[in-house]
C-alpha cells in the first residue's frame, strides 16, 4: 500500500468525516470521506504523485448516512468519495496526529495503525466469509488489543459510524465497536494480498479474487470459534504436587510427578476475572464468564494442544484441570515450550520461589606465584587452572553446593531454599567441573576473548584474582600522565595517550604495537617514554639505515643530554653502555645478533616493523632472539596483505599471544579474510585490541586543527660511490677555485654546488649515464622508496618535487619498474595534457605525482596529495614552501605530511643547518637563494661542501 496523495489532495481528504462501509469479502469494504458541512470534496484525480502515477479505484458516488433520532435513525444522501482500502490505509495513518484532521478521520488512523500493529506481530487467522470464500481476520487478541479497540471505538463522533445497518427497519445504525472490528479484519485481510501474491494465480489466501472453499466449512468454524472466543487460557507450574488435589480424577493423588501444570481460564471481556478450570466446572467460578466458558476453554485447549502434545491428555479428562508433568516433560515446558504456548496466546506461569538464574561460566585461576610484571608473564611455565564455576543469581556457589547439584536426578531441587530449575547440562558441569590446565598465553587469549572452546561448545570465560586484574588495566582506558619535564617539545593530546599505553604495556611486559599513521610522532612518543621511565639499561632502537639519522637527531633534539650511539659500521661497539639509545640497523641487528643478545636491554623497539613481517626471515629470527622486558613494534602499517603479517608483529611484542601461525591462520585469518564469519573481525579485535594502539589522521581528535601540515627532515647517508664522486669533485673542483676570479670563480662555485646536489640524488644523475642501473646506489632512492611503500600501503598519494627534469625521468623509470603507477609533469608538458594529469591525480589514478619544482611550483591545485617529498633542496625555502602549497591550500581536508630527504655530511646537511643556525645566511639565502653562495670565502665553501662523516 502506497501514498497516493499529494499535500494538497490530503490536506482536502483531511478535513472531510470518515466512515467504514463493510462488505464481502472483508478486503471490498471501503472508507467513504463526506462533509457533514456540505463542503467541497477532494477529487480522486487530485492525488497525482510527481512521476505521473493516477489514483485508482476512487469513485465519487451518493452515501446514504444517519444519526440517532429517538429510539430509530435519521437517514440523508450525501455526496462520497469512496476510496478502497489500499488508498485509505496510508491516508488514514498520516492523518493520525494531524491537528487539522477531522476527528472520525483520526479515530479511523488510529485503528488503521492498530490493525497494522497487529498484522505485524502475526495476529492473522485464516477463515471463510458466509459466501465461503476465503478471508483472513485478526486474531488472536489480547486482553491490551481488545481494550484499544473499544478506546477507540468510545472516542468516535457520530460520524464516524453514521452509515445505518442495510436492512433494518426500524433504521439502526452499527455499534462503532463491532464497526472498528470489522474494520481491522478488512485491513488485515487486504495486508497479505500483494501484487507478488496476486501471480500465484487462484491461490487462497493470496489472491486477491475471492476463492471458494465450501469442503473448508468446519475448519472454519473452530478458527471462527477461536477468534471470537471470550476466554484466553494460561497454565500455573506448581512445583509442590502433594498439595494438589486429585490431580488424577480418580479421586487418589499422584505423588510421582516432580511438577503438574494448573488449567487457568481468562475472560477476555473483562480481562480481570480469572478462574481456575475446575471452578467453572464446579460452578463456583464468577458469573460472568458466560455460558460458552467452558465450550470456549475446551476449543481454546484443543488449539494449545497442537502447539504442546501433552495437552491432550487434559481433553481426555473429565475435568481438564491439572496435568502431572514428567520429568522430561517439565524441561520441555521450561525450554522451548513455554515461549511456543505464549505465541499461541497461552500464557506460562512460574512459581515466585522458582530460581531460573542458574548459570555456569569457565573460570581462570592463575597459579599462585605467576608473574604479572616483567617480560615473564609469558616465561613463567606456571598453568592456570580452567574449570566450571556454578552460580546462582550470580552469586558463585560453594563448592559444597556443586556437589549438590552433581547429585541431583530431578528438573528441579532445593538450594539456599528456593526450588531451582536445574538444566541437564549444568549437573554435567557440576559433575566434571576440572577443564585442565592453559599456558599463559592461551589463557591470557581466552581471558581478553571472553570465550573459549569447551568440548566443541563457545563458553564465557571468567578470569579471576590477577588475572581479571590483568585484563582490567589493559581494557580500561590508560591513565593520563604528565608530559615528562625533561622534552623539549609540546606533545598533543594523543601522544600523551600513546605514551601512557606504551608505560602501561612495557610496566606489564606484553610489549605492543603503537601502529599510528605516518607523521603521527611514533618516535617523539617513544622518547617521551624514556624520559618518563628513565631505564636504567639501554634502549635498543633497530631501524632501516635511512633512519639512523632521524633517531639520531630527533633524540638529541628533544632530550638534550639522554645518551645515544649508533652501532652501525666499522668499528662499531657496545664497549661503556650506560643507558640511553643505542641505534642499530635491521642488517647491522642480523649480522650482530649474538653480540646484542648477550647485552641487557631495557626495551626492544622495532621501528618500520613491517621488515620483520615474514616470521621466518633470518632478520625476524635475529630480533627474537634480542631478550628484554618489553618490545615495542612501530610501524604505520600492521596488515598490508594478510593478517599473518599482524600475527608475526604480535607473536614478536607479546610469544604466544595468537598461538602457532598455523592455529591462528585456521582459527581467525581465513574466516576473518573470506568474509564468512561477520562475528570473526569482532572475536579478533577484542583479542588483539589491548596490543595494538591504531591511530589515524583522519580520527577525531587527532588534528584538531584540520588541516595540520607536519614537516619532517629525513637524513640519509650517501653509499660508497656517492661518498667517493663527492669526494672527487670537492676536491678538484676547490682547487680550481682557489685560482680563480670573478665571475669565473662565480660560475665555478655553481658548477660544483650543482655537481654535488646532482651526487646526491644518484650517482647516474651526476655521470649522465643512458642506461643505468639505479638500484642500491643512493641512500636517497632508498629511502624514498621506503616512503612511497609506506604511503602507498596506507591508501595515500604523494607529491614528489625534484630541481632537475633529469632526475624526475630517472625516478619514473625506476618506480615503472616496480609497478607503482606515477606520471611526470615539466616544464616542456603541454597545458592540455597538465590538466589531464592533474585529474587523473586528483581522481586518485596515479598515485605519485613526479613534478619539477620549476614548471610545477606554482598554479596547480592537487589536494588529492596527502604527503609532499622533496627529493632534493631547494636552497630558497619559500620556493619549496610554494610548491608544498600545491596539496596544502584551501580546500585540502587532510593533513598534509611534508618530508625533505637531506644528505647527511653533504651540503644539503651544512646548508641546512646554516638555515636554522646562522641568522645572517639565512637573510642571503632566503633573498638571493643560490647566488648568495657564490660569495663565500674559499674557506666558507670548503666548510661548506666538506663531506662530514656521521657520528
Amino acid at each position: 500500500m502506497s501514498e497516493r496523495w499529494d499535500d494538497g489532495g490530503y490536506a482536502a481528504a483531511a478535513c472531510c468525516a470518515a466512515v467504514f462501509v463493510p462488505a464481502q469479502p472483508p478486503r471490498a469494504g471501503r472508507i467513504a470521506l463526506w462533509r457533514p458541512d456540505g463542503g467541497a470534496l477532494p477529487e480522486p484525480g487530485t492525488g497525482a504523485r510527481d512521476d505521473g502515477a493516477q489514483q485508482t479505484g476512487a469513485e465519487v458516488t451518493q452515501l446514504t448516512v444517519a444519526r440517532r433520532h429517538g429510539s430509530g435513525a435519521r437517514a440523508r444522501t450525501v455526496p462520497a468519495v469512496l476510496l478502497p482500502l489500499a488508498e485509505a490505509v496510508p491516508l488514514l495513518v498520516r492523518a493520525r496526529h494531524d491537528p487539522a484532521a477531522d476527528p472520525a478521520v483520526a479515530c479511523w488512523g488510529a485503528a488503521t495503525l492498530h490493525a497494522l500493529h497487529l498484522a505485524a506481530r502475526g495476529r492473522l487467522l485464516p477463515g471463510l466469509t458466509p459466501e465461503d470464500t476465503d478471508a483472513w481476520r485478526a486474531g488472536p487478541l489480547d486482553p491490551d488489543d481488545i481494550a484499544h479497540l473499544r478506546a477507540i471505538a468510545a472516542a468516535m463522533p457520530a460520524e464516524a459510524y453514521a452509515v445505518p445497518l442495510p436492512g433494518s427497519r426500524p433504521l439502526q445504525l452499527h455499534d462503532p465497536a463491532d464497526l472498528v472490528r470489522r474494520y481491522v479484519d478488512a485491513v488485515v485481510d487486504a495486508l497479505p494480498r500483494t501484487p507478488a501474491a496476486e501471480l500465484v494465480a487462484g491461490a487462497p489466501f493470496a489472491a486477491y479474487t475471492p476463492q471458494r472453499l465450501p469442503g473448508a466449512r468446519d475448519w472454519a468454524a473452530e478458527v471462527a470459534a477461536g477468534v471470537d472466543a471470550g476466554v484466553r487460557l494460561s497454565l500455573r507450574l506448581d512445583l509442590a504436587p502433594d498439595r494438589l488435589f486429585d490431580v488424577t480424577g480418580d479421586g487418589e493423588e499422584d505423588g510421582e510427578g516432580s511438577a503438574a501444570v494448573v488449567l487457568q481460564v481468562q475472560s477476555l471481556t473483562d480481562p480481570t476475572l480469572i478462574a481456575d478450570a475446575r471452578q467453572l466446572w464446579d460452578g463456583a467460578g464468577p458469573d460472568h464468564f458466560g455460558p460458552r466458558s467452558r465450550v470456549d476453554t475446551l476449543l481454546a485447549l484443543r488449539r494449545a494442544a497442537r502447539v504442546w502434545a501433552p495437552l491432550t491428555r487434559l481433553l481426555e479428562r473429565p475435568v481438564p484441570d491439572v496435568l502431572p508433568l514428567g520429568e522430561d516433560e517439565l524441561y520441555e515446558l521450561l525450554g522451548d515450550a513455554a515461549p511456543r504456548l505464549g505465541a499461541a496466546g497461552v500464557a506460562v506461569h512460574w512459581p515466585r520461589e522458582l530460581a531460573r538464574g542458574l548459570t555456569a561460566a569457565a573460570v581462570l585461576r592463575p597459579a599462585p606465584g605467576s608473574a604479572a610484571d616483567g617480560f615473564g608473564f609469558f616465561d613463567t611455565g606456571q598453568l592456570l587452572q580452567f574449570r566450571w564455576q556454578l552460580a546462582m543469581d550470580e552469586l558463585p556457589l560453594t563448592e559444597a553446593e556443586m556437589d549438590e547439584l552433581a547429585e541431583a536426578h530431578r528438573p528441579v531441587v532445593r538450594l539456599r531454599d528456593q526450588w531451582v530449575l536445574v538444566d541437564p547440562g549444568l549437573v554435567r558441569k557440576a559433575r566434571k567441573r576440572e577443564l585442565g590446565y592453559l599456558e599463559p598465553a592461551d589463557a591470557l587469549a581466552a581471558t581478553l576473548n571472553g570465550t573459549a572452546e569447551v568440548d566443541g561448545e563457545q563458553v564465557e570465560v571468567v578470569p579471576l584474582g590477577a588475572l581479571a586484574a590483568l585484563r582490567g588495566r589493559l581494557t580500561s582506558e590508560a591513565r593520563l600522565l604528565p608530559q615528562p619535564s625533561g622534552l623539549r617539545a609540546t606533545l598533543r593530546d594523543y601522544q600523551l595517550r600513546g605514551m601512557a599505553w606504551l608505560d602501561t604495556m612495557t610496566s606489564l611486559g606484553l610489549g605492543g604495537c603503537l601502529a599510528d599513521d605516518m607523521g603521527l610522532g611514533k618516535t617523539i612518543t617513544v622518547i617521551a617514554l624514556h624520559l618518563h621511565r628513565s631505564p636504567t639499561d639501554p634502549v635498543l632502537v633497530v631501524c632501516p639505515a635511512s633512519l639512523l639519522g632521524n633517531w639520531q637527531r630527533e633524540i638529541e633534539r628533544f632530550a638534550p643530554g639522554t645518551p645515544v650511539r649508533r652501532f652501525h659500521g666499522t668499528g662499531r661497539s657496545l664497549d661503556g653502555l650506560t643507558g640511553g639509545f643505542v641505534l642499530t640497523t635491521y642488517g647491522t641487528m642480523r649480522s650482530s645478533a649474538a653480540e646484542l643478545a648477550a647485552r641487557r636491554w631495557a626495551w626492544v623497539v622495532a621501528d618500520e616493523a613491517q621488515h620483520v613481517k615474514n616470521p621466518r626471515s633470518s632478520t625476524a629470527k635475529a630480533l627474537r632472539d634480542i631478550k628484554a622486558p618489553a618490545r615495542i613494534a612501530l610501524t604505520g602499517t600492521p596488515v598490508e596483505n594478510n593478517l599473518s603479517e599482524l600475527w608475526a608483529l604480535l607473536d614478536w611484542t607479546t610469544p604466544g599471544l595468537l598461538g602457532r601461525l598455523k592455529t591462528f591462520r585456521a582459527l581467525h585469518a581465513r574466516e576473518v579474510e573470506g568474509g564468512q564469519d561477520p562475528e570473526a573481525a569482532e572475536r579478533l579485535a577484542r583479542l588483539v585490541r589491548p596490543f595494538v594502539l591504531r591511530r589515524k589522521k583522519s580520527d577525531p581528535g587527532i588534528a584538531p586543527e584540520l588541516p595540520p601540515k607536519t614537516e619532517t627532515d629525513h637524513p640519509v647517508a650517501l653509499g660508497r660511490e656517492q661518498a667517493a664522486l663527492y669526494q672527487a669533485v670537492v676536491r678538484e673542483t676547490l682547487a680550481r677555485i682557489e685560482t680563480a676570479e670573478g665571475i669565473a670563480r662565480r660560475g665555478l662555485v655553481m658548477k660544483l654546488l650543482t655537481a654535488l646536489k646532482q651526487i646526491c640524488n644518484h650517482p647516474a644523475q651526476y655521470l649522465k649515464e643512458t642506461a643505468p642501473g639505479l638500484a642500491a646506489r643512493s641512500g636517497k632512492l632508498e629511502l624514498l622508496d621506503e616512503l612511497l611503500e609506506t604511503i602507498l600501503a596506507e591508501g595515500g598519494s604523494t607529491l614528489v618535487f625534484t630541481q632537475y627534469v633529469s632526475m624526475a625521468r630517472l625516478l619514473e623509470r625506476h618506480l615503472a619498474a616496480r609497478g607503482i603507477p606515477a606520471q611526470l609533469l615539466h616544464g616542456g608538458t603541454p597545458v592540455a595534457e597538465r590538466e589531464k594529469m592533474v585529474d587523473r591525480f586528483q581522481s586518485g589514478h596515479a598515485p605519485v605525482f613526479l613534478l619539477s619544482l620549476k614548471a610545477a611550483g606554482t598554479g596547480l591545485n592537487l589536494t588529492r596529495a596527502g604527503h609532499v617529498i622533496h627529493y632534493d633542496r631547494w636552497w630558497n625555502p619559500a620556493v619549496e614552501e610554494q610548491a608544498t602549497d600545491r596539496a596544502y591550500r584551501i580546500g585540502q581536508t587532510q593533513p598534509v605530511q611534508v618530508h625533505r630527504l637531506i644528505t647527511e655530511g653533504t651540503v644539503e646537511d651544512n646548508i641546512a643547518q646554516l638555515l636554522a643556525a646562522k641568522r645572517a645566511l639565512a637573510d642571503a639565502v632566503l633573498s638571493g637563494g643560490e647566488t648568495a653562495l657564490t660569495e663565500l670565502s674559499d674557506a666558507e665553501l670548503a666548510d661548506l661542501v666538506s663531506l662530514r662523516r656521521a657520528a
